[in-house]
């Protein structure tokens, strides 16, 4: 296959509905709540005594409006953590709110929550754990069978579902085996229930991994990757271009997507990251535990939501039920800075001028503003619902000779891409785009 032609299949590889609604969501929550929350433990052994789970003061509505105040349209809630405890009564085990003193051993948590997510205007998502470490079938083909009931429970007892997120963790069962996961199974009844949930796993299908859980993005983030990396999504495309293998990706590499890399793809597919990280080094709540900066997370959102991803933030509740109010508070300082950074789009007042440079895989953006105007940050936005294309662009200020020159470069766009500028009060910017797939389509500039 001629590159030229490759490259052509390339940009148009295009994102579900599901995907684009994924991506418009952009910043969301994740909340860890299991009897870990109790023992001080990260992965729990399974063994737990329900009654140690009581959320005496459990209160969603408090959860919402801290999730809301730092600009979150989601929250996704852990219904089962590895050591098997639902959050929700389920039929069928023991381990599980029906067995501890919470209501009397009536409630129901993932319910509670879906109800606020509603009641606040969020979207309601769930993590179900693959591994359980209390099941005795662990390890066996009915643990399949189990899981999908349960993960049938979810999928037709709490509404509407935005967000289904299961990890690849695979632990020794009971029984000495370790679990060999239907996969297919579950996504086939996730598209049956919930035909606009994406689902989050390490291989896809709509939404993979960043990569670590530190909050750091790629400096080159694609949407569009090789097949050989998320294997349950849809393969768009032909390949190879060059003969050999990409059996070494996996999702810590640094160059996912990028031109040298693809050329070797068998197919490529559409499968955004999402950078989930949580407000505190753990991801349960440990009391002795401050939040991060606002100055780090406000950079995370710079980097993930800015750099063609979304932005998973975990906020772990007290054994009692409620959001710690260090975290309330950060959360709201976030929303905050956000709003004061983002609310104002300079380009309302400029005239932008778009300049062809003889190819539909160059061009040039001019914005001029009626008065000198410092710009902090720069926004652009590809229609990424006719595919990914852009590789490399940069933002142009005229120098002391009239000449443009860059003051900032930049790779990759997608949905997202934040720029931040030097805030230097000036007439006009360019914004040039020095190599892409195909056509440059873009959805939105814009200026604050």
């Amino acid at each position: 296959m001629e590159i030229r032609d490759f490259l052509k299949q390339a940009a148009a590889v295009r994102p579900s509905p599901r995907q684009l609604a994924w991506f418009d969501t952009e910043f969301y929550a994740f909340v860890h709540f299991s009897p870990n929350t109790y023992t001080g433990l990260e992965w729990g052994t399974g063994k737990e005594d329900p009654a140690i789970f009581n959320p005496t003061k459990f209160d969603p509505d408090q959860w919402v409006a801290a999730v809301k105040s730092a600009g979150m349209r989601g929250l996704v809630l852990t219904a089962k953590h590895h050591d098997g405890f639902c959050l929700w009564p389920s039929k069928y085990t023991e381990h599980s709110v029906k067995n501890s003193p919470w209501q009397g051993g009536k409630g129901d948590i993932v319910k509670e929550v879906a109800e606020a997510c509603r009641r606040g205007g969020l979207k309601f998502g769930f993590y179900l754990s693959p591994w359980d470490r209390n099941c005795p079938l662990y390890g066996s083909d009915a643990y399949n069978d189990y899981y999908k009931a349960q993960l049938t429970e979810l999928l037709t007892g709490y509404g509407e579902i935005f967000h289904v997120w299961f990890d690849g963790a695979c632990g020794e069962g009971p029984n000495g085996k370790r679990q060999v996961y239907d996969f297919d199974g579950y996504i086939e009844l996730i598209r049956k229930y919930q035909p606009n949930a994406t689902i989050f796993n390490d291989k896809g299908p709509d939404v993979r991994w960043i990569g670590n859980e530190s909050g750091t993005a790629r400096a080159a983030e694609w949407a569009v990757v090789p097949h050989e990396l998320c294997g349950l999504s849809e393969r768009q495309t032909d390949g190879p271009v060059l003969s050999g293998s990409l059996s070494y990706l996996y999702n810590t590499d640094p160059y996912i997507g990028t031109m040298p890399e693809i050329l070797y793809s068998r197919g490529l597919c559409f499968a955004g990251a999402e950078v989930d990280m949580s407000i505190r080094p753990g991801w349960f709540y440990h009391p002795e535990e401050e939040p991060h900066s606002l100055e780090r997370l406000f950079n995370t959102y710079l980097t993930s939501v800015g750099g063609n991803a979304c932005f998973h933030l975990n906020i772990p509740p007290t054994p009692e039920g409620l959001f710690d109010e260090r975290d309330v508070k950060r959360l709201k300082e976030l929303g905050d800075k956000l709003h004061e950074t983002f609310a104002a789009d300079l380009a309302e007042q400029a005239e932008i001028v778009k300049e062809t440079l003889d190819s539909d895989t160059q061009v040039a953006w001019v914005v001029r503003f009626p008065q000198p105007t410092a710009v902090r940050y720069l926004m652009l936005m590809e229609e990424i619902s006719k595919g990914q294309r852009i590789e490399r662009f940069k933002v142009q200020a005229r120098n002391a000779f009239g000449n443009w020159e860059a003051i900032y470069h930049g790779t990759t766009v997608g949905h997202k891409r934040i720029c931040p500028l030097d805030g230097e009060a000036r007439g006009e910017l360019r914004v040039l785009v020095a190599s892409a797939r195909d056509e440059v389509l873009l959805r939105r500039i814009a200026l604050f």
